[in-house]
Order: structure tokens, then sequence, then C-alpha cells
């Protein structure tokens, strides 16, 4: 009996990003209780995905570096919204489809045809850090490339201190 080599698997995020031809490097981060301990890895941002529910459009979904806070008043605006919140962490899988810390703008785009906004700060990088849909899985990519996969737009809402 032959012994086949360990295959490593792909997560979902991978293999859309392979179907889609968009370049990507796979990286694995040790994290606590599903969040890494930095907010830069190899000189790349790291970046959160959060779920949110708008007033008007229901689930969006708000790109932000890891280090900074979401102002809730400018994305709402952006979104077309009068007011959005963060979904419950109890409802998290439900609406997503991702456990927290597994969240990914693509992940979620595969299961979901939500809105999609990145802060601008993306935009100004060669290449971000995401989730690749699964605890302690990334990607690094380049930002224009990732926002095309997921007909995502690009907008002023990361903040420094909480509002």
């Amino acid at each position: 009996m032959s012994k086949k080599n360990k295959k490593i698997s792909k997560t979902l995020v991978e293999k859309i990003l392979d179907k889609q031809n968009i370049e990507y490097t796979p990286l694995e981060f040790q994290t606590i209780d599903g969040v890494t301990d930095k907010s830069m890895q190899d000189g790349y941002k790291i970046y959160k995905t959060l779920v949110l529910t708008g007033n008007k459009t229901g689930p969006i979904v708000g790109v932000i570096p890891l280090d900074m806070h979401l102002s809730y008043k400018k994305l709402a605006q952006i979104s077309g919204n009068k007011k959005v919140g963060m979904v419950p962490l109890k409802n998290l899988i439900k609406t997503s489809g991702f456990e927290h810390g597994a969240n990914s703008p693509v992940g979620i785009r595969s299961l979901h045809n939500y809105p999609i906004y990145f802060d601008d700060n993306a935009k100004a990088a060669d290449k971000i850090i995401v989730s690749a849909g699964k605890v302690g899985f990334s990607v690094l990519i380049n930002p224009q490339d990732l926002a095309k996969s997921v007909d995502g737009e690009f907008g002023d809402f990361a903040v420094d201190q909480p509002e």
C-alpha cells in the first residue's frame, strides 16, 4: 500500500480566488481566541471583516485595518443607511456563514450578495491581509483585486478612536 503525501486543503476563499485567477499568498497566524496578537505581518496591515446591519439595506460588510475602529455614522452614510450596527455575535454565523475571526469578504460574497465596503486605507496599500475564511488562515492580496472580486466599494469610515 503506497502512502500519499498529505495534501494541504485550501479554504473556500482560496478556491474562489483561484477560480477568479486572482493572485494571493496564503498565510497562517497564531491566534488567541480567533484574534491575532498584532496588526501587521511582514510589513503588511491586517484587515478585519465586520458584519453589520443597515436599517435600509439589511446586512452589509465593512473591511477596516485591525488597529482602527469603525465609524458607524460614516459607514451608514456611505452605504445609504440612516444607521448601521454590528450583527450580534449569536447571529453572526447565521448572517455571514462564518464564525467570529473567520469572516472574509470573499467568503461572504460567495454565500450572500451583501454590499461590501473597504476603508480607503486599503486603497492606498500595495497589499493587505484578510481572513481566508477559517480562523488562523489569511491571504495577502492586492486590495484593488480583492474589491473587484467582491464588487466592493472604497470609502472613508475607519477612525483612530471609537466614536
